[in-house]
């Protein structure tokens, strides 16, 4: 499997940098990646890690979780100007993406926690092709955890499954098994066997009346919702113990800037 730094190298400098060997630029320099917004630091340390592995030296970066200010430094690297030029852009556009991503979860976990400090908030899988191991590590850095990190770690049996196989009785599994009802007739029948149900569909008001009966059922059950807008999130953060997002991967990638010097 190709390291998914080499990926995006290969798609941004697919045969060599125009530019710079047109400039003839030669020698050594340093790279000073920059933010115009406040948020939270991630997977520096991953991008950390590929320039060394490259051959550069990176003398500065922040850790995940780590809070910083406008015109703060997230990273900073020396070494061959040329290597510099074609990991400048794949580097910025990067920690763009994971920073946002950590910020937004952290706006959407102050929001719920504020309310229900137990609530727990946690991405689906829908992440973007060939982001997930990054998206997933800065929902973390953001106080966030994983609803699903795939298909292979975890049982959901969803609206779609129960329209193939219909009804079922009690499952057993090494995971936890969560089950999204389509009907409230199915949330009753289901409550007693499931360790997670997904509530999607319901108001807060809704979840307020219906989710102590289930919980007469089966007191370890735990109540998940998903599909709400992140100004909603409060109102069902009171209700539930899982409130599952996608919004944090959509954040809007900030506003960073580089400059490269020659040593």
């Amino acid at each position: 499997m190709i390291e998914p730094f080499e990926h995006y190298l290969l798609e941004d400098c697919p045969y060599g940098d125009e530019t710079t060997e047109l400039l003839q630029i030669e020698g050594e320099g340093t790279l000073k990646i920059m933010s115009r917004d406040t948020g939270i630091a991630a997977c520096a340390d991953d991008l950390a890690e590929f320039y060394e592995k490259k051959g550069l030296e990176v003398t500065f970066f922040l850790e995940n979780g780590e809070r910083f200010k406008e015109n703060a430094v997230l990273f900073e690297a020396e070494g061959d100007l040329k290597l510099l030029f074609k990991l400048w852009r794949i580097s910025q556009t990067f920690l763009s993406m994971t920073c946002a991503i950590a910020t937004k979860t952290k706006d959407v976990a102050d929001a719920a926690k504020a309310v229900n400090p137990d609530v727990k908030i946690a991405t689906s899988r829908k992440t973007h092709p060939g982001f997930r191991k990054y998206e997933l590590k800065a929902v973390r850095a953001g106080d966030g955890g994983h609803h699903r990190n795939s298909l292979s770690d975890s049982v959901l049996i969803t609206q779609n499954h129960f329209n193939v196989v219909g009804s079922f009785g009690k499952l057993s599994s090494m995971r936890k098994i969560e089950i999204e009802p389509r009907t409230k007739e199915e949330v009753f029948q289901y409550a007693p066997i499931a360790d997670v149900l997904l509530l999607d569909h319901y108001t807060p008001e809704e979840l307020t009346e219906v989710v102590p009966e289930l919980r007469k059922l089966n007191p370890k059950l735990e109540i998940a919702v998903g599909g709400i807008e992140f100004k909603d999130i409060p109102k069902y953060a009171a209700a539930v113990d899982i409130v599952v997002t996608t919004a944090p991967y959509y954040a809007k990638p900030f506003d960073l800037t580089t400059k490269i010097d020659q040593l």
